[in-house]
């Protein structure tokens, strides 16, 4: 994973197989993470540890790329994140995230959604259909 491009499509595409330690496979040991209003999260391990609350909390964490933009090392993702509670339909959230890549791992991963919208997404959805639970 030499390009720091398709290593952000690869890692965004992992997303889905819900497992925090596949995504820590991305991560360089140090690196620095930070969602737009939270405390900035710092090494690998304690990385996987929010992505694995989450992964418990939410019955759905998807990201779509909707426009990816890459200068060297750098790499720019317009996403939406799809979210999903339990037993809830998911919830569209926009995202834009920031990305360095160095030696095929993510150094630093910046993620800017807006807290108070992608809330009121959430709450906004609807319970499952019995046949869709």
């Amino acid at each position: 994973m030499s390009d720091a491009g398709e290593t952000v499509r690869q890692f965004v595409a992992s997303f889905e197989k819900r497992d925090a330690d596949l995504l820590g496979t991305f991560f360089d040991d140090a690196i620095v993470f930070s969602n737009h209003g939270d405390p900035e999260v710092r090494s690998k391990e304690n990385v996987v540890q929010v992505w694995k609350r989450v992964f418990e909390t939410f019955a759905q964490v998807r990201f779509e790329t909707i426009h990816q933009a890459v200068n060297g090392a750098i790499v720019l993702a317009e996403q939406i994140h799809h979210l999903a509670l339990p037993g809830r339909e998911s919830a569209a959230i926009p995202n834009m995230a920031t990305y360095e890549v160095r030696n095929g791992r993510i150094v630093l991963w910046h993620d800017y959604s807006d807290g108070q919208s992608a809330r009121a997404a959430l709450n906004a959805t609807k319970p499952l259909a019995a046949s869709q639970s």
